[in-house]
């Protein structure tokens, strides 16, 4: 299974402010999607998939501090959302939430690690 990480995520108790002190601060640029109470944070230039373009680089995203996104979170990518659940599971974590739809990008889940850490998890509509 790999586990690439591909995305971070900000909790933010004021969403208006957040982003822009991160737009202000490192330029980041910001997308908000209304609809999901997000908003996508672009670090690095993207290509037309919204992939950074370059080596080693993330996105990543502010988020409506509630339930699982008290503090900030790493997002791991894997093939299957199910397979590592079962596999976090098995070595001693925790679900957090449940897989969810991302509009039409693909899946996601949080998971407590052994530490107390939430973690996220996404899978790709396209692998």
């Amino acid at each position: 299974m790999r586990g690439n990480v591909v995305h971070f995520e900000v909790p933010a108790k004021d969403m208006k402010r957040a982003q822009k002190f991160y737009a202000d601060v490192f330029g980041w640029q910001i997308n908000e999607m209304p609809e999901m109470t997000y908003t996508m944070v672009g670090t690095t230039p993207s290509d037309e998939n919204g992939m950074p373009k370059e080596p080693g680089s993330i996105n990543g995203g502010i988020g409506k501090k509630t339930g699982p996104l008290q503090n900030p979170v790493i997002t791991i990518r894997v093939d299957s959302i199910d397979e590592a659940l079962k596999t976090v599971q098995a070595h001693g974590g925790k679900l957090e939430q449940k897989k969810t739809t991302v509009g039409n990008m693909g899946w996601a889940a949080y998971f407590k690690d052994t530490e107390g850490n939430v973690m996220g998890l996404f899978q790709g509509a396209t692998q």
